[in-house]
């Protein structure tokens, strides 16, 4: 802003002490179309100083380019424009409203029309926002020899008139429909000259009357409408409100001309001096005789579910609700049982938290069988608890409606059944073993006889043959047909040794079966590396303990088809307690997390085309049978994957060497 050139003379032609008097002395006004102050005509000067005394908000805008001037009173509504907006021209100041004021201000200054507006919707630019405003203008012609020389626009800002005013007219209509929609009656009471009026038409409705007979008054009300059971608290309710000015409450019956009887509500309040005359009551009526009876109705049938919760919540069933959506509305304390889950943890959950991942697929099947109306019975699946153990379970299922029959979840009972299928299990494990018990003692006696007949003539060819090679490799034979023999009867029956168990290093075991062994891997491109380093001997059944280790060994060679290394160790140990440790670890295919589990069942097997599925199962007699434990882990993980067995012998069968 820039210092005037003649600031003794501006003193006195712009007069007063105010903030847009001082400013407009102290602005460079030659660098406007107006030119200096001192160069200002008579007329303007006396306008801009009558627009400076103005307690009202007033631009006055001077010449063809309507340069802008403004007054103390303004200075709020231009907020940041102040006090850049001085000097400059109008459709500049205001280019947000100029489309909605340019033609009157134009039509004032080119033809002279005076523009009254009153709540115009003009938006203002403030603080860098577009905001909404209602503006009351005037427009005046400032004429100068005979011609227009500008326009004096005074106004105010009208938008909390107007938007309270608006407000007023929607409250009044939300009133109205708020009234229609309840289905409420409005009244007003004198109570001293009982007389009154009734509003609208529903107060006609609910008292059974036609607008040609009128309203009743206070008398006839008590006399002919209300219930003589009821006139009495009437009567206690009117003086409440007239001598204590507490708010009108009624509930009663009443008579309609016809004689049925309805039920209703009234409420209103003393209106105050400034409102109307003292005894006045402005209310309402509502016919609640529907409501009263639902709400019976539905105490009685809160109290058949409040039955029908504890039958729920004292169940030993599970017992929840979903929507049609899987999300859980109730749960009982079977659940929390059952699952490990309080109720707050699964309210609002998703039924899939229960669900193993890959048995999602069940949900969506039941939801579209809900929908379509269809109850699910006696479905069993597995379901997860939230410590990850995985329960069989049977699901009934059925479908909830609302009161329109229309199916909006299901409830669902839920019976933990691990312990029927483990029973059963039992049973067909016990039916299996019992068969192969059988068929053990026919094969032992079926095989037992041709191979000592072998035997018998591998060593009748032993006397017959001088070569010491030959004599070597038949009585190799004659050791792996005995060891045949033993196997065959220790495989598919339940056969122990009849023979005392003895101190043995299970070291001398595990070499004796790597030499066996060896030249089958090296011929299927596995590498063993052993690592036998215990010295102990533990009192064990050579023939059970080599059994073992030969199945683990047979196991990781089915398990490595393309080659790979399989490791053998034997290593004394302190943990869980002191002891001996055999470990057949190898880089094989692995088994899944799914079916680990099960590998130590009996005819359990992942090779259908030559596996018995009784291997590991006796190899967890044998070991159990020493006091022992065997462990197994697998992964079939891309960059890590292959099977370890590891098995425990105990110290207390074992001594130093």
């Amino acid at each position: 802003m820039a210092k005037s050139t003649f600031p003794s003379r501006s003193g006195t032609l712009i007069t007063g002490s105010s903030q847009m008097a001082c400013h407009i002395r102290a602005f460079d006004w030659s660098m406007t179309p107006l030119g200096p102050i001192e160069e200002w005509s008579d007329t303007l000067l006396a306008t801009a100083n009558l627009m400076l005394h103005s307690p009202f908000p007033t631009i006055l805008a001077w010449g063809p380019e309507m340069v802008f001037l403004y007054n103390d009173a303004a200075i709020s509504t231009l907020t940041k424009k102040h006090p850049n907006a001085l000097g400059g021209l109008y459709r500049e100041v205001f280019h947000e409203a100029w489309d909605l004021v340019g033609a009157d201000l134009e039509g004032c200054f080119y033809r002279g029309e005076t523009a009254v507006r009153d709540n115009i919707f003009i938006p203002i630019l403030i603080n860098g926002e577009l905001e909404k405003h209602y503006w009351s203008y005037s427009l005046i012609p400032v004429y100068e020899d005979g011609l227009v020389a500008g326009v004096y626009d005074a106004f105010r800002n009208m938008t909390a008139t107007v938007v309270g005013a608006q407000r007023l007219r929607d409250s009044e209509a939300r009133l109205k429909l708020a009234t229609e929609a309840a289905k409420l009656g409005v009244f007003v009471w004198d109570t001293i000259g009982d007389g009154g009026s009734w509003e609208n038409d529903r107060m006609y409705e609910i008292f059974g009357r036609s607008r040609e007979r009128g309203p009743v008054n206070g008398a006839e009300f008590l006399r002919d409408v209300v219930h003589p059971d009821y006139r009495n608290s009437f009567q206690q309710a009117v003086q409440g409100t007239v001598q204590k000015g507490e708010p009108f409450h009624f509930e009663g019956m009443i008579y309609l001309p016809d004689k049925t009887l309805r039920r209703v509500e009234i409420t209103g309040n003393l209106q105050s001096e400034l409102d109307g005359p003292k005894g006045r009551i402005l209310g309402t009526v509502r016919d609640i005789t529907e409501i009263r009876k639902t709400e019976e109705a539905l105490q009685e049938s809160s109290k058949h579910l409040g039955e029908l919760a504890a039958i729920v919540e004292s169940s030993e069933d599970v017992i929840l609700s979903k929507d049609l959506n899987g999300i859980i509305k109730s749960w009982n304390a079977a659940a929390t049982h059952v699952f490990g889950y309080s109720a707050e943890e699964m309210i609002g959950q998703s039924i899939l938290k229960l669900i193993p991942e890959h048995l999602h697929g069940d949900e969506k099947i039941i939801i579209e069988n809900i929908r379509a109306g269809r109850r699910v019975e006696h479905f069993e699946t597995v379901r997860l608890t939230k410590d990850g153990r995985l329960l069989d379970v049977s699901l009934t299922i059925s479908p909830i409606r609302d009161t329109d029959g229309r199916i909006i979840g299901a409830s669902k009972i839920l019976r933990d059944v691990s312990a029927r299928k483990r029973m059963e299990q039992s049973i067909l494990q016990a039916e299996k073993i019992a068969a192969t018990g059988r068929m053990a003692a026919t094969i032992a006696h079926e095989i037992n006889n041709p191979l000592e007949a072998v035997v018998n003539l591998l060593y009748l060819l032993r006397h017959l043959t001088t070569d010491k090679e030959a004599i070597k490799y038949l009585a190799t034979a004659e050791s792996e047909l005995a060891r045949v023999s033993h196997i065959a009867k220790q495989t598919l029956g339940y056969y122990r040794e009849h023979v005392s168990a003895v101190r043995a290093s299970l070291s001398d075991i595990a070499e004796h079966a790597i030499a066996i062994y060896e030249p089958r891997c090296m011929a299927a491109g596995i590498t063993i590396r052993k690592s036998i380093e215990s010295s102990r001997k533990v009192t064990l059944r050579r023939g059970e303990m080599m059994q073992v280790i030969s199945n683990l060994i047979v196991n990781s060679i089915y398990g490595m088809p393309a080659g790979g290394t399989v490791s053998i160790s034997v290593s004394d140990t302190e943990v869980p307690s002191d002891g001996v440790v055999l470990t057949v670890a190898d880089d094989g295919v692995g088994i899944a997390r799914e079916i680990l589990p099960k590998v130590f069942d009996a005819f359990f097997t992942t090779r259908h085309t030559v596996g018995t599925g009784i291997g590991l199962f006796i190899a967890k007699q044998f070991v159990e049978g020493h006091n022992g434990t065997i462990a197994i882990e697998s992964s079939i993980d891309v960059e890590k994957h292959g099977t370890t067995v590891q098995v425990f012998l105990p110290i207390h069968t074992a001594y130093e060497v």
